[in-house]
């Protein structure tokens, strides 16, 4: 009874109240701490901060420089004579070399301009991504000023323009293959997917769930669309950065401390159980049971009679869950789930497990904003709610909850 009382409290009307609230605050945040001269923000950080990277990135594929991009130094060197007030400041190369490609018309700029148009390609790929999921679902048809709102109020999406990240691409990917999975086209969906092979993270779940599940059509478009992007950098740059960058990979459990200097600033399994359990060992036997967990309750989630919006909404949180490395603004790729799962609500309000997924959506929305806190706690309580809304799902499907088949 709590529950449904707390749950019924989170009107309509109230959402949009906190989203606003919540994107006044946020925006005009950003806007103080952007509004100084020069590319130094109020806090000293370098205006646009990880888009400097593939600034440099960009710079490096217009010189066809392949050799460089897992140097470091030559990278902190260019960079000093590009954007002389980023001087000193240094990336870990982790990306594949085909990144770099798209990012050469920008290096073409100055970095203020190339960062502009940057943000403005992130925000108009995340809004059209929220657009056509929002436009698929006939329930959330008379709520578009709420969803606008909280669209905007996302702190996935604030973290993702503050830090000038590329994971709007991976939403469109997630967004492009779903849109496909509901007209049934699953080879269009599996290119879709494997196109994350820019961030290969965001892949293991998908991964798993659809080589379980023996969807073959969509195995194949996901590994041509990833062989395609691999040639393509093959065909550029020579296989000298192709075997760069899987010796990087090799490595990368040595490179996490470097990676993940912020550990409060990430959210899944490895680095909930990383910032609760002080003893290494003990950490990393924790991460991989639950990670065994997450992964069958996707799979089965996928394997059973529920629609796909609750099918696909439990393969983003478990991508979420089971990523080795996610920083706040990949929680971007989670809108299409909000939006999915709320259409959900709408679709059965009177149902007993409605209120378990309001107030868990509610929580998972607004949790990222208390990732600081976790500096102190050493508990991530948005990884505990995301693992909470997968088995909710996963509890559905055991149930045979009544829901149309339609999306």
């Amino acid at each position: 009874m709590p529950l449904a009382k707390a749950a019924s409290w989170l009107t309509a009307k109230r959402l949009r109240a906190h989203g606003l609230i919540l994107a006044v605050c946020l925006w005009s945040a950003y806007i103080w701490t952007m509004a100084t001269p020069g590319l130094r923000d109020r806090a000293g950080n370098l205006k646009g901060t990880d888009f400097l990277h593939f600034y440099t990135l960009g710079s490096l594929a217009l010189a066809h420089s392949g050799a460089d991009l897992y140097n470091i130094h030559a990278q902190s060197e260019l960079v000093a004579q590009r954007v002389p007030a980023a001087a000193g400041i240094h990336y870990l190369p982790l990306y594949p070399p085909q990144v770099s490609i798209p990012f050469a018309p920008f290096a073409r700029l100055s970095y203020p301009c190339a960062l502009i148009l940057w943000l403005t390609v992130s925000a108009l790929i995340y809004g059209l991504c929220c657009y056509a999921v929002w436009r698929s679902l006939p329930n959330l048809r008379n709520h578009k000023l709420t969803v606008a709102i909280v669209a905007i109020a996302s702190p996935a999406f604030w973290h993702l323009i503050a830090w000038g990240q590329t994971s709007a691409l991976a939403l469109a990917c997630f967004t492009l293959a779903f849109l496909a999975l509901r007209t049934h086209r699953d080879f269009l969906a599996g290119l879709a997917i494997g196109c994350l092979i820019f961030k290969p993270q965001l892949a293991v779940a998908p991964a798993l769930v659809f080589v379980f599940t023996l969807n073959w059509n969509l195995i194949a478009g996901a590994l041509l669309s990833a062989s395609v992007q691999l040639a393509t950098a093959w065909l550029y740059y020579g296989p000298g950065p192709l075997r760069q960058w899987m010796h990087v990979l090799l490595n990368l459990p040595n490179q996490f401390p470097q990676l993940e200097p912020r550990l409060y600033q990430t959210h899944s399994l490895r680095t909930f159980w990383t910032m609760l359990i002080p003893w290494p060992t003990a950490a990393f036997v924790l991460y991989v049971t639950s990670a065994l967990l997450v992964s069958a309750l996707a799979i089965t989630c996928w394997r059973s009679r529920l629609p796909l919006s609750l099918r696909y909404s439990s393969l983003l949180f478990a991508t979420v869950l089971l990523a080795p490395h996610l920083t706040v603004y990949d929680l971007v790729i989670l809108a299409p789930a909000f939006l999915l799962l709320a259409d959900c609500i709408l679709t059965q309000p009177s149902h007993p497990i409605s209120p378990h997924l309001k107030l868990l959506l509610y929580l998972a929305f607004m949790l990222p904003l208390l990732g600081p806190l976790a500096r102190w706690t050493h508990l991530q309580l948005s990884v505990l709610v995301m693992a909470a809304l997968l088995y909710e799902i996963w509890n559905l499907g055991r149930n045979s909850f009544p829901v149309p088949k339609s999306v």
